[in-house]
């Protein structure tokens, strides 16, 4: 049986884009456990410019109708009756309407994973218009899904709220860092970090600058460093300006590989105060150098976290909230040092998201199907 991985895009791991992140990196574990995975990647560029990856790659061409496919797409899936199981990466996307309905249509099964679309902050979000959409279309697309893989419970809950269902399975992805290979060495200064995508509503960046505009008052040595790019920086930049705290401040714009790793391992607390996630690959980065962190319950990672006793956990996007939650730790670290703190967040990786046990979880859905 083959596992076939369909995405918008490439699934280029370079990108700051999660989803094509976490996609790459399941078939690359599949492929190691010996099972036999292509991606179909549907992009306007319909190039071969990633870099190189152990599985199988094609690529369709994707239109300005969204509700279009590819005819070389369509085509192919009859080569894959009864040899194959799909599985879609991403909700609200049109496209994967189509493709689902087309899939259904020849009985071909598929596992669908809205990535964070369903959580409820999320469905707020242009929330009359993905009304019309989910009536429309959407909740087709999830009755033809054999099942509908959440990546944390805050998607659980939002999905059963548009859909109520039982083919709803909660799995988080795997994560292990190849990067491990040297001492932290932490500057003299306190260092909060974050590395994402600059999207100042969604990632909660608006209340990661009130906390520390607060924190930096009583604890003028602190930095705060901000990996990631948009064309919402600039925003985010007169934001610290208003707010007094530009200095403190360091925008490294995007960074991959050795460059952002060098940076992780510099942190003392890692900040993500999203108000929409699906499971943010960035927390778990983080995490396995051991570095603690603070996150929101939408992030979907707070019971690892206390679980692991490897940060805080704070209910909702607020400033007073998220400032108490970096005081308590920079006053723990201070204390009683990195050490205990760092050996649990790499604990929390390591047993929590560990890939072998993932990856059964995923051959047991898939198979089933």
């Amino acid at each position: 049986m083959e596992i076939i991985h369909v995405v918008l895009g490439k699934a280029n791991p370079a990108r700051m884009n999660g989803v094509n992140k976490v996609v790459n990196e399941l078939a690359t574990q599949q492929v190691m456990a010996g099972e036999e995975v292509s991606l179909w990647g549907i992009a306007q560029n319909t190039e071969h410019d990633y870099p190189q990856r152990p599985y199988k790659t094609k690529l369709f061409q994707a239109y300005k109708s969204l509700f279009k496919l590819d005819p070389a797409l369509v085509a192919a899936l009859d080569e894959y009756k009864d040899k194959a199981i799909f599985h879609i990466h991403g909700g609200f996307i049109p496209t994967f309407y189509k493709l689902g309905k087309e899939l259904y249509k020849r009985k071909i099964p598929f596992v669908f994973t809205p990535h964070g679309s369903y959580n409820v902050i999320a469905l707020e979000k242009s929330k009359w218009r993905k009304k019309l959409y989910i009536e429309l279309y959407e909740k087709k697309l999830l009755k033809y899904a054999y099942r509908i893989h959440c990546l944390g419970k805050s998607e659980m809950d939002g999905l059963q709220q548009l859909y109520k269902n039982d083919k709803a399975v909660l799995i988080p992805y795997g994560f292990e860092n190849a990067a491990l290979k040297k001492e932290m060495v932490l500057p003299k200064d306190f260092v909060i970090g974050f590395c994402g995508r600059i999207d100042i509503y969604t990632k909660g960046l608006d209340v990661l600058l009130k906390a520390f505009a607060l924190f930096v008052k009583q604890h003028p040595h602190a930095e705060l460093w901000v990996i990631g790019d948009s064309n919402e920086r600039t925003d985010l930049q007169d934001m610290a300006e208003d707010l007094g705290i530009l200095r403190h401040i360091t925008f490294f714009g995007s960074k991959f590989g050795e460059e952002k790793n060098n940076l992780l391992q510099q942190m003392q607390l890692f900040a993500h105060p999203s108000r929409n996630e699906g499971l943010p690959t960035a927390v778990l980065e983080a995490a396995s150098f051991g570095i603690p962190c603070v996150v929101t319950e939408a992030t979907n990672v707070g019971d690892f976290i206390r679980k692991y006793n490897c940060g805080e956990v704070i209910s909702q996007p607020s400033e007073t909230e998220l400032y108490e939650a970096i005081l308590k730790i920079y006053k723990n670290i201070t204390k009683n040092g990195m050490e205990q703190l760092s050996s649990n967040a790499q604990r929390m990786v390591t047993e929590g998201f560990n890939w072998k046990t993932i990856l059964q979880h995923f051959n047991k859905l898939y198979r089933r199907a």
